[in-house]
């Protein structure tokens, strides 16, 4: 029998000029293959061959374009970095292994020894760990400042000052930073703005376009969204991407094709899914502000948030983190914790399943109890991660936690 393949015809790309996120967000970066497939191809592969050795020669020597190894060259993977890049607004993006090892290769390609950064209080525990112990025995040091006050920052740049890093909204209390302030004082003392924009995705909030010069995901949390893969994500302009990029292909922290291809595949869907947890997350915040044993929510979508017009301002939603003290210590929120039955007591966030997590001891876990209460991180704080569950299933379960805190 035999069979007829079509591999010569030939079918243009997309014309997605001026396609809103909603649109990039399903069709941005596609490769497609000469079997012209309809859905997005994976390609798990270690390597790829040549026509010659003339070709292979000139791949390795850079003088042609083309893939070579996939520890930085992989189609899948540069679709996935295609399509971030584009909801981002970004010239360029870079997959890591995961989150952190996205931020440990943008600092380890364009930071040295004797540069100073500045970075928020307010961010993910292991970053800080990162900052405070292992950038620091390459010689980095690193400030720690609260994330709202500007003058603050002002106050602790020095002439080696080369970065500013922030998370926001921050993890886990939801405090909002001013971006366009921060860049336009990251960019006068001859310094980056690195944005870890994990909370919102670019579906809320498009730190490019409010003046940061990069900006960070862990594609684990709501680029995925179902809690799949890890991985990590650098988006921004191609002269420090290329640098970033070289750091991957000599040091290997590298996106696998298959986390990559989940990652592309959850990304469609994430404008739907973003807008689905923003409705959940402030009706469940305006819900906790009314319960007796709550002593305070942290939501930017609430009128209470100190910076709630600021939020307004610079995002198109409020995400879906929210965090709550319990009125007690952290047997209060323990108890709280254990009495749900449906909920994910778990540390992940982003997930279409809700989950509940204790940052003093989970998240946060490895602070010092002095670098804790600078960041707020009480004993009697719960953060959970609102999915896209019924929120009158929700609201039964969590009312169980306080049935539990009665008991």
């Amino acid at each position: 029998m035999s069979h007829t393949r079509e591999e010569h015809l030939w079918i243009p790309e997309s014309d997605l000029e001026g396609m809103s996120v909603d649109t990039l967000s399903v069709r941005a970066g596609q490769i497609r293959t000469g079997q012209l497939e309809h859905s997005d191809a994976i390609f798990p592969t270690s390597s790829f061959v040549y026509g010659s050795a003339a070709q292979a020669a000139a791949r390795f020597g850079g003088e042609e374009a083309g893939n070579i190894y996939s520890r930085f060259t992989n189609p899948t993977v540069q679709a996935f970095e295609g399509r971030i890049a584009a909801l981002e607004g970004g010239e360029k993006a870079v997959a890591t292994a995961s989150g952190m090892a996205a931020i440990l290769s943008t600092c380890m390609s364009l930071l040295k020894t004797g540069d100073h950064v500045v970075c928020s209080r307010g961010v993910f525990g292991t970053t800080n760990v990162l900052f405070q112990k292992y950038m620091a025995r390459f010689g980095v040091e690193t400030t720690f400042v609260g994330l709202t006050d500007v003058e603050e920052w002002q106050a602790v740049i020095r002439p080696e000052t080369r970065m500013l890093f922030i998370e926001t909204p921050s993890n886990p209390l939801c405090e909002i930073a001013d971006v366009r302030a921060l860049a336009n004082l990251a960019h006068n003392n001859d310094a980056l703005l690195v944005v870890d924009n994990c909370f919102c995705t670019p579906i809320l909030q498009r730190p490019l376009e409010l003046g940061a010069d990069l900006v960070i995901h862990s594609a684990t949390k709501y680029l995925d969204g179902q809690g799949r893969c890890v991985g990590g994500v650098v988006v921004g302009p191609a002269k420090y991407l290329d640098e970033v990029y070289g750091f991957i292909r000599s040091a290997g922290p590298t996106m696998s094709p298959f986390n990559a291809w989940v990652f592309q595949k959850g990304l469609e869907t994430l404008p739907i899914r973003m807008r689905a947890h923003c409705d959940n997350a402030l009706e469940l915040a305006k819900w906790l502000e009314s319960q007796p044993s709550v002593e305070k929510v942290f939501y930017a979508g609430l009128e209470s948030h100190p910076q709630h017009a600021l939020a307004k301002q610079q995002q198109s939603g409020f995400g879906g983190m929210v965090s709550f003290t319990l009125k007690g210590s952290r047997e209060q929120a323990w108890r709280f914790i254990d009495g749900t039955r449906m909920i994910s007591i778990t540390a992940n966030l982003g997930d279409v399943k809700t989950t509940i997590t204790h940052p003093a001891t989970t998240t946060h876990g490895r602070l010092s109890p002095e670098d804790k209460a600078k960041a707020g991180i009480t004993e009697n704080l719960i953060r959970l991660s609102v999915g896209i569950e019924a929120i009158d299933d929700l609201k039964t379960d969590l009312e169980r936690g306080f049935q539990a805190l009665e008991d």
